[in-house]
């Protein structure tokens, strides 16, 4: 079994456990493959087995078994740019501060291998979103499990978005941005602009607006066979584009379209981390002081 770890650098504090976590694999004769910029600062702090090895680019991991992501949500939606088009479960290990995607705790490390060697795990299938821009900036990085969000490009004034659903105009939005989430991306960006959640298998996408001015404009869920389209007007001459954490200033003449992708992602879960635990646990469902 081949498996690579994926993660920014870690706090001083991580790395220990990064050791251990090594070292368990190393006990099951697992072959491990460490994010170059990762291997480096680990090199620098531990002793690494001479049997692990480093990638840089996904065409280095097409006989990879598994791909850890150790960090937080942010260093997850990263990961999946390097196994997008591989069909590589992620397991995402929680090294940042909520972690939605990633629900394994480094406390959980021995029973996730374990579960993971047995077989004794689920596949939680995420759909992906679709960018198509002319002159597009962001190459082959063009979509997102999280949100497609267009904002304004500073603080002056707020633009409009004229959005459309298969050709038929929608509305026209006139706020700070907009925001287009996937149900992997209801409990992010979405959620703090008043957005709902929304379970993760739902074949919904979510349009949400960022400070709208007219207040009865509210987030609408639609089908997620529908094509967006977006037409923005504003006094400044460009707008931001961000696609997850990757994010460019495009001129305000561009339309973008917005579809659900082909690719899927599959994020693996365990015995007890479905998603209504997880929402109890990231959000405190449940939690009072007279309890």
């Amino acid at each position: 079994m081949r498996i690579a770890i994926y993660s920014r650098d870690l706090a001083e504090n991580y790395v220990q456990f990064v050791h251990q976590l090594l070292q368990k694999l190393a006990q099951y004769n697992i072959q491990v493959v460490l994010y170059q910029s990762f291997f480096e600062q680990l090199k620098n702090s531990i002793e690494l087995n001479s049997s692990i090895s480093s990638f840089k680019t996904n065409k280095e991991l097409h006989n990879i078994d598994y791909m850890f992501s150790v960090g937080g949500d942010g260093t997850l939606l990263e990961t999946v740019s390097f196994v997008k088009e591989l069909n590589i479960p992620i397991l995402g290990i929680n090294a940042g501060r909520l972690g939605f995607l990633t629900s394994v705790s480094n406390q959980e490390i021995d029973f996730a291998i374990e579960s993971i060697l047995s077989k004794n795990y689920t596949l939680d299938n995420r759909f992906l979103l679709d960018v198509h821009i002319n002159e597009n900036p962001f190459g082959d990085l063009n979509f997102a499990l999280n949100e497609v969000t267009i904002q304004k490009r500073d603080s002056s004034s707020m633009i409009t978005i004229h959005a459309f659903l298969d050709g038929v105009f929608l509305n026209s939005y006139w706020a700070d941005g907009l925001i287009i989430a996937t149900p992997t991306g209801s409990t992010a960006y979405s959620l703090s602009c008043n957005g709902p959640i929304v379970l993760p298998n739902t074949e919904n996408i979510i349009i949400t607006p960022i400070a709208p001015h007219n207040l009865n404009v509210r987030p609408l869920i639609i089908p997620d066979n529908s094509e967006i389209k977006l037409k923005i007007e504003g006094r400044e001459e460009n707008y931001l584009v961000a696609l997850d954490y990757k994010s460019a200033t495009i001129p305000v003449s561009t339309e973008i379209i917005i579809k659900k992708s082909n690719t899927n992602i599959n994020l693996i879960r365990f015995e007890n981390h479905d998603f209504f635990n997880t929402l109890r646990n990231k959000l405190m469902w449940g939690l009072d002081k007279r309890n």
